[in-house]
């Protein structure tokens, strides 16, 4: 009888097992886009992973060669959705620096204020619904209640919810509407007050925690090495953010507190995201209280056509997402020759392969949702 029972109890070593190829998606799990991710399974366990991306691509790069510089603007506007204040501007400044345009500096303030609101209205977005893609409900009532508050301002001074389209080449669209400054700082007042009830009820959950501490981490070699930037490389401890490091806009004439976390999982990242939300709410009310002593012109005339003399440029920005470039090369036509994007989600998502072998599946979707990328940012 004990002979029989070394036989059938034990762990199973000596049976013949063999690796399972999942596929998570293509689909479209609302926010995050269509992804594909090519598992490798021993059990519950990653053994390898391969993001693929390409399911979305619009082809915006090459659709860029055959649009004028004004409507490059829209179509640069939507590849990443909850960052497009931000998107319309890289392309601006991209632009400006290549014909010489010293832009209004009533206008620069304004792009600063509008920029940093647009930067809470992404991070409140992930805030909401991350928690809520691990099982929390609560959260994204909070976090869109906050946004409803910024998205009113935002859409009284640009007629857009979602696709703002305010930047133009030379400053921004129009003067805001009388009041509107005063309008954003109560509102900003209002989310800097209510914030504690989202991260009182999140940042220290028990439940959260335990979904999160210690899960996905990301070294800080390996987030350098895959060109990772943003939230998710300063939750690794890269202490990088091209607004101190490489002012432009109004950035240098401010005081950028950047946050910086070690870890390097999940909920360091998610720290990360929701400190910031405090920074940018901080920053915009100093540029907005600072526009209110500036008077003048919010843009600069330009001819019926633009045309960008022969020559290359690059800018960067530092989108909410991470670091966003734009290498531009003109042959003196009224169309760029080429303008190729650096795309924070394309590279964030990379590390994905890294994070993923080792861990196990109930973890994949906390992983996955910490990353904090776009895929209309990927497949650009």
């Amino acid at each position: 009888m004990s002979q029989l029972r070394e036989m059938t109890v034990g762990t199973g070593a000596g049976l013949e097992t063999s690796d399972m190829i999942l596929n998570i998606g293509p689909q479209h799990p609302s926010t995050h886009g269509v992804l594909r991710l090519k598992l490798t399974l021993d059990g519950e366990q990653v053994v390898a992973a391969e993001p693929i991306v390409g399911y979305m691509h619009r082809g915006a790069e090459k659709l860029f060669e055959v649009r004028d510089y004004r409507q490059i603007i829209m179509l640069a506007n939507r590849h990443d959705w909850l960052s497009a204040f931000s998107n319309e501007l890289g392309v601006a400044l991209a632009v400006e620096r290549l014909m010489g345009i010293e832009v209004p500096e009533r206008a620069v303030w304004l792009r600063t204020a509008l920029a940093e609101l647009n930067r809470v209205l992404n991070h409140l977005m992930f805030l909401g619904s991350y928690p809520l893609e691990i099982g929390a409900i609560t959260p994204v009532f909070y976090a869109f209640r906050e946004r409803e508050t910024i998205q009113a301002v935002m859409e009284e001074v640009s007629g857009g919810r979602m696709h703002y389209m305010f930047n133009r080449v030379g400053g921004v669209k129009e003067e805001v509407p009388a009041g509107w400054t005063r309008r954003a700082r109560e509102a900003i007042d209002l989310v800097r007050r209510r914030m504690p009830d989202l991260d009182n009820l999140i940042r220290t959950n028990e439940i959260f925690m335990a979904r999160t501490v210690g899960v996905g981490v990301l070294s800080a070699e390996k987030a350098a090495a895959f060109g990772a930037s943003g939230p998710v490389a300063r939750a690794s401890g890269l202490d990088f953010d091209l607004r101190r490091d490489e002012p432009y806009l109004a950035y240098g004439e401010l005081d950028v507190p950047v946050i910086t976390k070690t870890a390097g999982d999940c909920h360091a990242r998610f720290e990360v995201l929701l400190d910031q939300v405090y920074v940018s709410l901080d920053l915009a009310q100093v540029c907005l209280d600072r526009l209110d002593r500036i008077s003048g012109p919010i843009n600069v005339r330009l001819p019926k056509v633009v045309k960008a003399p022969e020559g290359h440029t690059y800018a960067w920005t530092e989108n909410p997402l991470g670091v966003n470039g734009y290498y531009l090369v003109s042959r003196g036509d009224k169309t760029p020759w080429r303008l190729k994007l650096r795309t924070a989600s394309y590279s964030n998502v990379q590390a994905l392969a890294t994070l993923l072998p080792g861990t196990l599946v109930p973890d994949l979707v906390a992983i996955l949702g910490s990353m904090f990328f776009v895929v209309g940012d990927i497949d650009k």
